[in-house]
């Protein structure tokens, strides 16, 4: 107690109550001395009783008054047992004897209270006014039946003394104006004034040690006068981020995840011509596996090779029905305009696989509705409301068979293997990032400058986070070092400078094979659907080996608030990140570096152009790129 008298109180937002009510609990160690023999006029023991001691409870309710920071009065009114034990008492019969005397009262302990200033320490004393409440007792002897009674020529009323101390621990809040405090406390009750009999020389000391529970009612402090000061400009953090070594290509073999929608346009029942419709012949012969041979240097930022093999998607889903010839498919359309209308768009799409795959019309069963299954119109919502009917209007497949669908996303389609090569991927990129620059700064920019001089520009920005592909800083060189001086400029027209430095390695050497997946999101959705934790845990995490990086990067189509949008995108990055750490650490695989980034809606590093209803679509995603290690 008397170090945390040292500690500082907190400053408080309100005043400290002048009055408080609670209750305390405690334990009584009570210390026998005297004599006593005369139990009760039938009982004398053989052998006097002279030490004995006990533990026993203690309880009260309390109020304190305290008007001043200093001074104050207490009271509590208790229940305070004061039995006690003696042992080992030999009568002449050599027989061993005990007595166990279970005495309490009803206690009225006003006191004095002294606080120390500026801690929660205080000292009290005062005097205590004791009533008899019992006075029972319990004595055995060997070669006698035990005895038990009351005590004779017990005192009704006692008046001694204590004195203690305790400690006062705030555990409100300060703003709060109810207050509560724990307090410990320990008190001394010498043995003057407390010996329980008119008989004999029995005397009392007692040493209590417990805890109070009290509550106050304060009131809220004025706000003091402080004169305005200008604050201080904010200290901007800079932080640059580059790879080992720059890898200027990458092959990727990607699992891509087909959305299991055909999108249609506004006021029109047909197959939109952006889906890429084969004639009979054609259809003869086009086999899934067509799609997925490696093509060179495609996936630079956003990627049409991907959205290339969506676009097959009637095709891809055509070929599937005809090598699995059990298996059977619901087409639910869904328009505005009612469940007629979207039971033609479904009949549309139902009409291709018929004609140009000779598909039986009874393994294809069509139905409509005013509004899909997951619609990206919410109700209420009042924003940007044609882009998002634009996403209700379509077909949805749906389909039992596991040759068709996946458990991957629920009713998503079977994924499809894509092989490629990527140009500058993620990993080769310079992240640079300034704190608090989207909330502070009007826009900022870094020069790049080399060890002879030559200057590269880049920016303006206007994000806390820009990246630079390295091979863009390397240009010709195959290493080199870098100094990065980033230049902004406050919202109040106050300039800014920072620096730092890079250095830099071409990769030249053959690109290590990567492997990519994809989750896909519905509108405004952060957290994945159970099927892809699954798909995550016993999929992606499996291929993930020991001292890999993966690379994880979320994204959002452009609808809705760029704030939003950019803290939706981390949170569906860092779900898929806690995701694979829970399987990996199931698996025993701990040397896995992450690095998890949220690009929000930004067009730079978008995967796709967000000018379609599917490019949108496949924009709410979180794109997972795994580096084995070289």
């Amino acid at each position: 107690m008397v170090v945390m008298a040292g500690i500082t109180v907190k400053a408080q937002t309100s005043t400290v109550p002048t009055w408080w009510f609670g209750v305390s609990g405690a334990a009584n160690f009570n210390f026998y001395d005297g004599t006593t023999q005369r139990l009760n006029n039938s009982l004398i023991a053989p052998t006097a009783f002279h030490k004995g001691h006990d533990v026993r409870p203690y309880g009260s309710i309390l109020v304190e008054y305290r008007p001043a920071s200093v001074l104050g009065v207490m009271l509590n009114v208790a229940y305070d047992g004061r039995g006690g034990k003696f042992k080992d008492v030999v009568a002449p019969c050599n027989c061993p004897a005990t007595l166990e005397t279970n005495t309490s009262y009803l206690a009225v302990e006003p006191s004095l209270r002294f606080t120390v200033p500026s801690t929660g320490l205080y000292f009290f004393a005062g005097p205590r006014v004791a009533f008899i409440v019992s006075k029972d007792f319990e004595y055995t002897q060997l070669r006698q039946p035990n005895t038990n009674g009351q005590l004779s020529a017990m005192r009704k009323t006692l008046i001694s003394g204590q004195v203690g101390a305790g400690y006062d621990i705030m555990v409100s809040p300060a703003s709060s104006t109810t207050k509560v405090s724990i307090s410990p406390f320990v008190s001394f009750h010498p043995y003057f004034g407390q010996e329980p009999r008119s008989i004999e020389s029995w005397s009392v000391t007692t040493l209590r040690a417990g805890i109070a529970l009290k509550f106050g009612k304060a009131s809220k402090l004025a706000p003091k006068t402080v004169t305005s000061v200008p604050p201080p400009m904010h200290e901007f953090v800079f932080t640059v981020t580059a790879p080992t070594a720059v890898p200027l290509k990458r092959q990727v073999s990607e699992t891509l995840p087909l959305r299991n929608s055909v999108f249609f346009d506004e006021g029109s029942n047909q197959i939109p011509a952006r889906y890429l419709t084969l004639s009979t012949n054609q259809a003869a012969t086009f086999r899934e596996q067509q799609l997925q041979n490696e093509q060179a240097d495609n996936m630079a930022g956003r990627s049409a090779r991907q959205l290339n093999v969506y676009h097959n998607i009637l095709n891809i889903l055509g070929d599937r029905l005809r090598s699995n010839p059990a298996a059977v498919i619901v087409l639910t359309g869904a328009s505005a305009k009612g469940p007629a209308d979207g039971k033609e768009l479904a009949q549309a799409v139902k009409q291709y696989l018929l004609t140009q795959f000779a598909i039986d019309a009874a393994r294809i069963t069509v139905a409509g509705r005013s509004k899909p299954l997951i619609p990206s119109e919410q109700p209420g919502g009042i924003k940007e409301l044609v882009l998002l009917r634009a996403g209700d209007r379509r077909v949805d497949i749906t389909s039992t068979s596991p040759e068709l669908l996946t458990e991957v996303g629920g009713d998503m389609m079977k994924p499809v293997q894509i092989n490629d090569i990527q140009a500058n991927p993620l990993d080769s990129h310079v992240i640079l990032n300034i704190d608090s620059a989207k909330q502070l700064l009007k826009s900022w920019s870094v020069d790049v400058t080399d060890d002879k001089g030559a200057v590269q520009h880049f920016g303006p920005f206007i994000d806390d986070q820009a990246s630079i592909p390295g091979a863009a800083i390397l240009g010709n060189n195959a290493s080199g070092d870098y100094k990065i001086a980033m230049t902004g400029e406050t919202r109040n027209g106050t300039p800014i400078r920072k620096e730092s430095t890079v250095h830099l390695i071409r990769q030249d050497e053959t690109p290590t094979k990567g492997l990519r997946y994809s989750v896909l999101y519905d509108f405004d959705r952060s957290n994945s659907i159970a099927s892809y934790d699954k798909f995550l845990t016993d999929v992606v995490s499996a291929s993930i080996t020991d001292g890999s990086t993966v690379i994880i990067h979320g994204h959002t189509d452009n609808i809705g608030e760029e704030d939003h949008n950019m803290k939706l995108s981390k949170e569906r990055a860092l779900d898929v990140q806690h995701t694979l750490e829970r399987a990996l650490a199931k698996a025993g695989k701990t040397n896995v570096k992450f690095e998890t980034i949220g690009f929000g809606e930004n067009a730079t590093n978008a995967p796709f152009e967000n000018n379609l209803v599917e490019e949108r679509f496949y924009n709410r995603t979180v794109i997972i790129d795994i580096i084995p290690v070289k």
